[in-house]
């Protein structure tokens, strides 16, 4: 480096910096995590320290690896105490928000029984509400060695630590904003709006350049003109939990732009928020922008819904990553198939199922949903391929543990359910059997609209029967034909200026 090279003289000295303040964290961390609590699940600042509460049923060791604030560093590493009722926990006293880590998980590597714990493989905690770090996609992200004879039988031993994302305490929960002043909009008078919180504004008149394809944007007086000419009550955003393009895409030079590949569900994508905001990398400012955007449409007296995603991950079937839910147990949290238990169960057409019928996973679903009501002050969902929640060991079942769980949960009682009330799997068409107060997209209603509006031949009969709210498919077990989500466009197939002008 020169003499007169200042800018190299800045990094250089920013280089020493950094390094003397990491040798400072190091020496203020305590040797050993003391006993923790078992829940929440997840890393929350409490108890003058960050409390740690991860599920792995199967895990023989579990630990805490602690980062640099730019998570380029490991600092320490920590065995949680545990486990009890399948948690393993404790608490580092001292640490407190914005303390980054990842998860290391130490069990069997049995693909022929479902284990495929790898300790070389740096996870992301499955409750994470901060991330930092840009993922890339790196061979050693598998558990396995890619081009290997055995294929996902065989064992990786190089660490991804460098290439994985971690995740980093979020600040103390609190109410949101938008949590006092929602709508509270009977069903009779909903009016879904599906759109994509990028595209929606991206050529918008009016919105400023700075916030086009942001969460911001839709706060925007512009964007809240838009919806008010339109006459909708309810916005439902397509996915905005954390998701990955999947390695296929990127490989091609693509992305998923629908974003239903989720990673993290309970952390905004950061891809969404303002230029400015995504400038900082802060994921706090992530957070809170998107908050704001609640409480500013709540104010027009409008309505969020999200699109979620809980019925696979990013990390696809037995061929695919080990980065977060697979390394802490794959046997727990993804259903298997029954006649060898070394694949996935495949009844989402992405290579993996979560599996909900267990109770681990269906109280992180619930966590997440409460999460996303109280925090981030969301009025409803709708669930993609809807019946992965209620399956079991022989099919669906309306009264699966998942929804009775829901059914009673006293913070999730005043948010919208809608179902996709269709799977990939067998007998996975189940419109008109979701339980209560769900509320489920009707394609049949879809379809015969349609083909009248075309011209083609429809009965007087069938057209009434969907015209009026389809009792015949709703109006059973004290449900009601307003459980019938009307549409005639939605995000898969044409969009409705493409569908009637099409020859």
């Amino acid at each position: 480096m020169s003499q007169h090279d200042p800018a190299g003289s800045r990094r250089a000295k920013n280089a020493q910096n950094s390094d003397e303040e990491d040798l400072k964290m190091l020496h203020r961390l305590p040797p050993a995590l003391l006993p923790g609590r078992e829940e929440p699940l997840g890393a929350l600042a409490r108890d003058g320290g960050v409390n740690f509460a991860v599920f792995s049923q199967h895990a023989q060791r579990l630990e805490v690896c602690v980062f640099d604030a730019s998570g380029a560093t490991e600092l320490r590493r920590y065995a949680l105490h545990g486990p009890h009722d399948g948690v393993w926990s404790g608490l580092l006293p001292g640490a407190g928000a914005g303390l980054v880590y990842g998860l290391r998980a130490h069990g069997p590597y049995a693909p022929e029984q479902g284990h495929r714990f790898n300790p070389h493989k740096l996870l992301l905690d499955p409750s994470a509400r901060e991330i930092v770090g840009r993922f890339t996609w790196a061979p050693e992200h598998h558990g396995y060695e890619l081009g290997h004879p055995e294929g996902p039988r065989s064992f990786d031993t190089r660490d991804n630590a460098g290439a994985m994302l971690k995740a980093r305490v979020a600040p103390p929960p609190q109410p949101a904003p938008g949590w006092h002043n929602a709508p509270r909009l009977a069903p009779r008078d909903v009016v879904l709006y599906e759109m994509h919180v990028k595209g929606f504004s991206m050529t918008l008149p009016g919105i400023p350049d700075e916030l086009r394809g942001s969460y911001a944007a839709l706060a925007h007086p512009a964007a809240i003109a838009h919806f008010k000419a339109l006459g909708v009550t309810t916005l439902s955003l397509l996915p905005v939990h954390y998701h990955l393009d999947e390695a296929a895409l990127v490989a091609r030079g693509q992305v998923n732009y629908w974003g239903y590949n989720t990673l993290a569900f309970n952390c905004p994508d950061p891809r969404f928020a303002s230029a400015a905001v995504r400038k900082t990398g802060d994921p706090t400012a992530v957070n809170q922008e998107f908050r704001q955007m609640v409480h500013a449409l709540h104010e027009a007296g409008l309505e969020v819904v999200l699109d979620v995603v809980y019925n696979h991950t990013a990390e696809g079937d037995q061929h695919g990553a080990t980065l977060s839910f697979r390394g802490l147990d794959h046997a727990s949290w993804y259903r298997l198939a029954h006649d060898d238990r070394s694949r996935c169960e495949n009844l989402t057409g992405c290579g993996n199922t979560l599996n909900v019928a267990h109770p681990r996973v269906t109280q992180f679903v619930l966590d997440s949903l409460r999460y996303w009501v109280l925090e981030m002050g969301v009025d409803g969902f709708r669930f993609d391929l809807a019946p992965v929640l209620g399956r079991g060991h022989h099919g669906y079942d309306p009264h699966a543990a998942f929804f009775t769980a829901l059914m009673q949960d006293p913070v999730l009682a005043r948010a919208r359910m809608i179902a996709e009330p269709w799977d990939a799997g067998h007998a996975g068409y189940q419109l008109g059997r979701f339980p209560g107060r769900w509320l489920e997209w009707n394609d049949k209603f879809r379809d015969t609209a349609r083909r009248y509006w075309l011209g083609a031949r429809v009965g007087r009969g069938e057209f009434a029967r969907r015209f009026t709210a389809s009792s015949d498919v709703f109006h059973h077990g004290q449900r009601s034909p307003l459980a019938s989500v009307n549409f005639i466009a939605v995000h898969d197939g044409c969009t409705l200026a493409d569908f009637t002008s099409y020859a």
